[in-house]
């Protein structure tokens, strides 16, 4: 990000209001590779081209917000190699990582990653300390260290249906776990502000977050949020774009004040239950009608969501999740469009 955007994006934090809104999109391997013409692997394996599609969309959309901005990953295999997951890379599907817990008792001796040299880490972070430079030249700062949040690489370590599961049967064991994914998260985000030190913001990525009731969220969730989110850094972003009404009333007390949501509940919903004390970020569909839709269902969808706010503060303007495969620039123009002539 521009040292403008991120001023605009500090400033919509604070609750001021931007006109016209800001537009903001998270990308990463689902749509910048194919959209940059290369595939998954190429982007993952060779740094000259990650560097050159990050480039290329900044370059292309000078007005779009991407976050969290030269995203350094791998992946849903990025954390969860790190406890030694095995990770298959097709040349042009996302990657998986295989699970590594195969009982509740091996939770017990799964020991705690050093990111300094485990798995893909240093990979990812080495990649941006070279790009560095370049990223810099071209007129952009890194700005967020980023991660899997801990229920979802709890997920993928042993499986979420398990997963779930052992919260109900075994919750030591469950919490256990939280303890070790949780204490492992916080030696890596803070390996990676002390890396860059441009760093003033955390995203963690969870959407086994939708998937708890609040009981269970209250329990092997929050709490364990809380400490993550206290990193003494600015902007404290969250996606979620599985189902978010239980977790969402606590997203100020999780420290979180940028929020990604998915796409089935309202924004004026979402800052009615959160009390306007988040920013959200989104939220038109994003397959059905960023991908898939028509420039002009574009326009139409997102003139409908501006023109559906309550309240234009704390909103930036993005689809509801993620930015998904095989989104086209004319459809990406024509949501710029729409926002620029309905703000």
């Amino acid at each position: 990000m521009t040292d403008y955007q991120w001023e605009i994006l500090q400033k919509t934090i604070n609750g001021e209001k931007i006109n016209p809104l800001p537009v903001g999109f998270i990308i990463d391997c689902p749509w910048l590779p194919n959209w940059y013409g290369i595939n998954i692997l190429d982007y993952f394996s060779n740094d000259e081209l990650w560097l050159k599609a990050n480039l290329k969309a900044i370059n292309d959309f000078p007005d779009i917000m991407f976050l969290p901005g030269f995203w350094s990953e791998f992946g849903m295999c990025t954390e969860p190699s790190a406890f030694g997951a095995r990770c298959t890379f097709p040349a042009n599907e996302f990657p998986h990582a295989h699970k590594v817990i195969h009982s509740n008792d091996d939770i017990e001796s799964l020991s705690v990653p050093n990111p300094k040299t485990d798995g893909l880490l240093p990979f990812m972070l080495n990649r941006l300390k070279i790009a560095q430079p370049k990223i810099e030249d071209a007129g952009h700062k890194i700005r967020f260290s980023v991660s899997r949040g801990p229920l979802n690489i709890a997920s993928y370590l042993m499986g979420s249906t398990e997963f779930l599961t052992t919260m109900m049967m075994d919750p030591d064991k469950a919490h256990m776990l939280m303890r070790k994914i949780t204490d492992f998260l916080k030696d890596w985000h803070k390996l990676q502000i002390q890396t860059i030190p441009s760093i003033d913001g955390i995203l963690m990525l969870d959407d086994i977050i939708g998937f708890m009731g609040e009981a269970e969220f209250c329990e092997f969730g929050l709490p364990y949020f809380k400490e993550l989110y206290n990193a003494d850094v600015s902007v404290k972003f969250l996606h979620n774009d599985a189902p978010c009404k239980v977790s969402a009333p606590f997203l100020p007390e999780m420290g979180v004040n940028l929020f990604n949501m998915g796409f089935e509940v309202t924004l004026n919903e979402l800052k009615e239950i959160t009390q306007n004390k988040v920013t959200m970020l989104g939220n038109i569909p994003p397959r059905d009608v960023l991908a898939s839709g028509s420039v002009e269902e574009v326009k139409s969808v997102t003139s409908n969501l501006l023109n559906s706010l309550e309240d234009k503060s704390h909103v930036i303007m993005s689809c509801g999740g993620g930015m998904p495969p095989a989104v086209s620039s004319d459809n990406i123009n024509a949501f710029i469009d729409a926002v620029k002539n309905n703000s």
